[in-house]
């Protein structure tokens, strides 16, 4: 059966407190979401601000496969739709398609419009005529409908009746609460099915955790239109994630929603959503997650480097993810051979290299050193223990100081002290903070002799105390994320010394830079 997907990342998906888009990045987005294949895109609700109008004005050059759809509500109490503004601004966004949703729950007709059942019917009905007699492709949405058929399952279907009499093209069973388990969902979805004729749609939210096993119940219960948002940005706790949804529905239930290409661009969709969001990742999440695919457990590794199937339920290629081998205290020698292999090393399990690699790992774990996120750091483990490497420069001695002047302001300051093939080298540098400071100091002292370290940067930073018990002289991990243009790498350092360790992956990260730049 053909499934339609009906992404709402523009609209529902904004309404998650971390997010908030640009017209430029709506518009951005929604060229990601047609090459993904997604069928419908709801862009905004142009008749509730006016950044929603001009997305749908800005849109219209954008030449997409996908209908672009806006959305909005049933006609006020006591109007009649030809006066009502919300239905008029659907209709001035010049699509094709057209969203509203109307009241099903009795509690919302008395409680929030403050109107009669019978009232609401004729708002339902009413409204989606007077989109249909415009010419639109009228898509309606029963807002609460899941808890309106648990309260009064008679008025309910009589709001999907006035949908379907009014000329709905598809009526979207919403569960808007969210706390709809499978179960409840397949009975409520079976009575709708012997009562209402209409293409069938589904909409849930996530805040029973079960939004995209109701979504896919659904669609095996005949539903053939799906709606959802990237990553299951929404209200509260989101919406039904269409990065779950669309693989489960294409690899698991063989229903061709997207193609094979399409599918492999659903990790890069996800991310790139999340960067225009200006969010933190999710790295658990399915199918697209950093770390869907990653193995940590050293029996783990061994296995599905012998067949990854063992552990993996699919082959990330198929969605564009990539499998991933972790470093840690668990690991055994499968890891350091998988790993060893991504930086160009040929190991064999038994060999006395490996040995030497994993018992310097386990010992530099057990010293506070992670090395998952810092996997430039460890790669500079197993050059050093293998080979050792090059030595572009010795550190002489650091200072920073840090000053509070009379204004207030806080002034950051460090001098550097390094040796180049012989030379010493001497560079102050003011920063925002110590580290940032040390940082430019460091890079400024060597660019003499590494005119390349003017293309890094210091992309992210982070501090995690080891042993809160001891306070102030707790041991601290620092993270350091660096970039160049040809992308990012992590390093780490430990100390109980908070600017030691910073100063520790800083030196690492421009190791690892030289060391990409010279191809050693």
């Amino acid at each position: 059966m053909p499934i339609k997907l009906y992404d709402t990342t523009l609209r529902d998906g904004t309404q998650s407190e971390r997010i908030s888009f640009s017209v430029e990045d709506k518009l951005k987005i929604a060229v990601k979401l047609d090459e993904l294949g997604i069928h419908y895109i709801e862009g905004g609700w142009p008749g509730s601000n006016p950044k929603d109008s001009e997305f749908f004005e800005q849109a219209k050059k954008l030449n997409l496969k996908a209908k672009l759809v806006p959305f909005g509500s049933t006609r006020r109490a006591g109007d009649t739709p030809e006066k009502d503004s919300n239905l008029n601004a659907l209709l001035d966004a010049g699509t094709d398609a057209v969203c509203i949703f109307g009241k099903s729950w009795g509690l919302h007709v008395t409680d929030a419009l403050k109107t009669t059942f019978t009232e609401n019917l004729a708002m339902i009905k009413d409204s989606v005529r007077f989109l249909k007699n415009a010419g639109k492709e009228v898509v309606y949405d029963a807002e609460h409908f899941f808890d309106a058929y648990k309260d009064n399952p008679g008025y309910a279907l009589q709001t999907l009746a006035a949908a379907g009499s009014g000329g709905a093209d598809v009526i979207v069973l919403c569960d808007t609460n969210g706390g709809t388990l499978p179960g409840e969902l397949e009975k409520i979805i079976n009575a709708v099915k012997s009562s209402v004729k209409v293409p069938l749609g589904i909409h849930a939210h996530n805040d029973s955790e079960t939004a995209v096993a109701n979504t896919l119940t659904a669609v095996k219960l005949g539903v053939t239109h799906v709606q959802g948002t990237v990553n299951g940005y929404g209200e509260r706790f989101g919406n039904a994630n269409l990065c779950s949804i669309i693989p489960n529905l294409k690899l698991k239930l063989g229903l061709n929603c997207v193609t094979e290409e399409q599918l492999k661009k659903l990790t890069e969709v996800s991310r790139y959503v999340t960067e225009i969001a200006n969010i933190t990742p999710t790295p658990s999440l399915p199918y697209v997650g950093a770390s869907a695919f990653a193995h940590k457990g050293g029996i783990h590794v061994d296995a599905v480097t012998k067949n990854p199937r063992t552990y993996e339920h699919i082959e990330p290629e198929l969605v564009g993810n990539t499998q991933r081998v972790l470093i840690s205290e668990l690991s055994g020698r499968a890891n350091i051979v998988s790993k060893a292999r991504d930086f160009g090393f040929t190991l064999e399990k038994d060999t006395p290299e490996t040995r030497k690699i994993l018992a310097k790992l386990k010992e530099k774990e057990s010293e506070g050193y992670q090395y998952e996120g810092a996997e430039a750091s460890f790669e500079l483990l197993i050059r050093k223990t293998l080979k050792g490497t090059r030595k572009f420069f010795d550190i002489e001695g650091f200072r920073v100081i840090i000053e509070r002047l009379s204004d207030g302001r806080m002034l950051a300051e460090a001098t550097v002290r390094v040796k180049v093939e012989g030379e010493e080298l001497f560079m102050a540098s003011e920063g925002d903070g110590p580290v940032n400071a040390l940082d430019t100091a460091l890079r400024k002292a060597l660019y003499k002799f590494y005119p390349t370290l003017r293309e890094m940067h210091l992309k992210d930073y982070k501090v995690r105390v080891l042993d809160e018990t001891r306070g102030t002289a707790a041991k601290v991990r620092v993270l350091v994320e660096s970039g160049d243009r040809s992308g990012s790498w992590g390093t780490v350092g430990v100390s109980e010394n908070i600017i030691e360790a910073s100063f520790e992956a800083l030196v690492d990260s421009i190791v690892y830079k030289l060391l990409k730049d010279t191809a050693e």
